[in-house]
């Protein structure tokens, strides 16, 4: 008895270990999951817009209310708000912070109504580790419909910053000042972050790592999936405290990899401007505005409508389904055959671009667009091209054809497991594909092959072909031409 009692607890042990092992395994394969991430080459990325705030320390020689009509004027919608500015000219006691009355906050809520404004984060804010002391600036978060709280916390335990976040339902991202604050390194934040709730991340400064010498895009790559704020800056010199704000892409920053990090990233938050040049500190809008541009000049789709960050408005026909991995964007086709198509919109002359990769040589999907009619049987295969993808088949049936009726001119597919870009453009009667920047395809439709009758609107789906061999789709942008 005493025997099998042993045994008995040993193998209750012996699983406990390997429980705890796998466990272990897990958390370090997360920790390690950037350094085994493949390298891209951030010259290729297609940088996505990304939405634009005010950092109010910008214009922090006037006030708040001043601010509002500042930020207006340059055509930005949102605004993070810093403690301790004054509100007004008339009531310069008056800060707006998470001390204001429920009055104030009624009057701030007013003024920003006033100038089409909103804040989408507040910070650096201090806060001490009591329950009493977080909830004041939670409940203003609160109260304030605003997302992010930023903060430098003084302190090493952020098991009450957890709760909080729970609690409430917003961010904490951490900020870094420049060389000797506490989060300088970018790698001291990973290692108070990591493990913990996915809302408890970053608030990336730009412009105060390059002030201590850290490079930001390798900063950036190092806490991939954990940035919940960029403050956007470029400066003069890199590894210098007294380097000063310039405007963007004509610094050291490298604004541009900057954008394409975030990108590849997935990054879902703002890019908040902080200008902090001392010499324009009261006039700081031509460097903004010239900033703002160069922003523009870079971003690959700009003028496009993102469709797949979520699943809203799209609708599912036949076997198997589709799943969006919302913090990557990918989207992971399961069995099939089906379509993922996107009912909220029909589209007449149209750039639909994407990416796409395949599991195996034999993946089979296709991008279906003007499907006339909502999507209730089969009969869409019958009234709507299909741009097919196919590396294992040829001719009017291989990748890059207008499947069944017409082939493509050359094959320009990555090797399978690499994403490929499909740009599809449709004009009347004409089609054009380019695969990976190449032309693939330029053919005036006709009826062909299976296709007895298209239209020149519709909506556009995406294929489920089978269980055996997965398709993945992200970055999938429409423009109306």
């Amino acid at each position: 008895m005493k025997t099998r009692l042993f045994v008995l607890l040993m193998m209750i042990f012996i699983g406990s270990v390997l429980l705890s092992c796998g466990k272990d395994q897990q958390e370090t394969t997360s920790m390690n999951e950037v350094a085994t991430r493949p390298e891209v080459n951030l010259d290729e990325v297609r940088i996505k817009v990304f939405p634009v705030a005010m950092q109010c320390w910008t214009y922090r020689k006037f006030t708040f209310f001043e601010t509002l009509k500042k930020v207006e004027d340059l055509g930005i919608k949102y605004l993070q708000a810093y403690p301790g500015q004054p509100l007004s000219a008339d009531q310069p006691d008056l800060k707006f912070d998470h001390n204001m009355t429920d009055d104030q906050i009624k009057m701030v809520k007013e003024q920003l109504d006033k100038h089409g404004l909103r804040v989408v984060a507040y910070g650096v804010v201090g806060f001490e580790n009591t329950k009493e002391d977080m909830e004041k600036v939670f409940e203003f978060a609160k109260k304030m419909d605003i997302k992010t709280i930023v903060a430098e916390p003084k302190f090493d335990d952020y098991t009450l910053i957890e709760e909080m976040v729970k609690k409430y339902d917003r961010q904490v991202a951490i900020h870094n000042h420049p060389t000797p604050s506490k989060y300088a390194q970018p790698q001291t934040v990973f290692d108070h972050i990591k493990g913990l709730d996915k809302r408890i991340g970053v608030c990336a400064d730009i412009g105060h790592w390059t002030r201590t010498g850290v490079n930001p895009v390798e900063a950036l790559h190092l806490l991939w999936g954990r940035i919940l704020d960029v403050h956007l800056k470029d400066l003069n010199e890199f590894g210098v405290k007294e380097a000063h704000d310039v405007a963007y892409g004509s610094g050291k920053s490298n604004i541009k990899h900057v954008l394409a990090e975030l990108t590849e990233q997935n990054y879902r938050g703002y890019l908040a401007i902080e200008y902090e040049n001392e010499e324009q500190v009261m006039t700081p809008e031509a460097d903004i505005k010239k900033g703002l541009a160069y922003l523009k000049s870079i971003t690959y789709y700009e003028g496009y409508t993102e469709l797949s960050q979520s699943k809203h408005g799209w609708n599912h026909y036949g076997p198997g389904y589709f799943e969006l991995d919302e913090e990557t964007g990918v989207l992971t086709s399961h069995g099939g055959m089906g379509l993922l198509w996107y009912s909220a919109k029909k589209y007449k002359d149209f750039i639909l671009e994407l990416d796409y990769k395949c599991s195996r040589k034999t993946t089979n999907s296709g991008v279906f667009y003007r499907i006339p009619d909502m999507v209730t049987s089969n009969d869409y295969i019958y009234k709507s091209f299909e741009i097919q993808i196919d590396d294992n088949s040829q001719g009017i049936h291989s990748t890059g054809a207008a499947y069944d009726a017409e082939a493509p001119v050359k094959f320009a597919g990555k090797p399978t497991g690499e994403w490929n870009h499909f740009k599809i453009t449709c004009q009347g009667k004409n089609v054009k594909v380019e695969l990976n920047d190449q032309a693939v395809l330029d053919w005036n439709m006709e009826p062909r092959g299976k296709i007895k009758e298209f239209s020149l609107q519709g909506y556009f789906g995406l294929q489920n072909h089978d269980s055996h061999s997965p398709v993945y789709f992200r970055n999938v942008h429409i423009k109306e031409l």
